[in-house]
């Protein structure tokens, strides 16, 4: 079953997510890293590559995953610089696992 029903069970404990990553993001092994962080923290959702050189993610889970994923992304992997994260909260509790999106 999806979730994406705001009044389900729990619910209240959820937060969803889209951040975008700016700065030296790709080609450091960020979404392979950013998905393991996010399948360690329990979390769904994606990560993919954007054509401006930018990290784009969804991610929802437990409030306190998901803030400690922000906190993670705004870091990144060892190889990146990350300038920015603009975090905008959303309502899409739709998604079953976590993957990397290649376009």
């Amino acid at each position: 079953m999806l979730c994406h029903q705001r009044n389900l069970p729990g619910m209240n404990n959820l937060r969803s997510v889209h951040l975008l990553v700016q700065g030296k993001v790709q080609g450091v092994f960020f979404r392979a890293t950013a998905q393991e962080m996010a399948e360690l923290l329990q979390l769904k959702g994606w990560v993919k590559n954007t054509p401006a050189g930018e990290v784009e993610i969804m991610a929802f889970g437990e409030r306190e995953r998901v803030q400690q994923f922000i906190d993670w992304c705004k870091k990144g992997p060892p190889r990146a610089v990350v300038t920015k994260v603009q975090v905008t909260e959303t309502e899409d509790y739709s998604y079953n696992s976590f993957q990397v999106v290649r376009y």
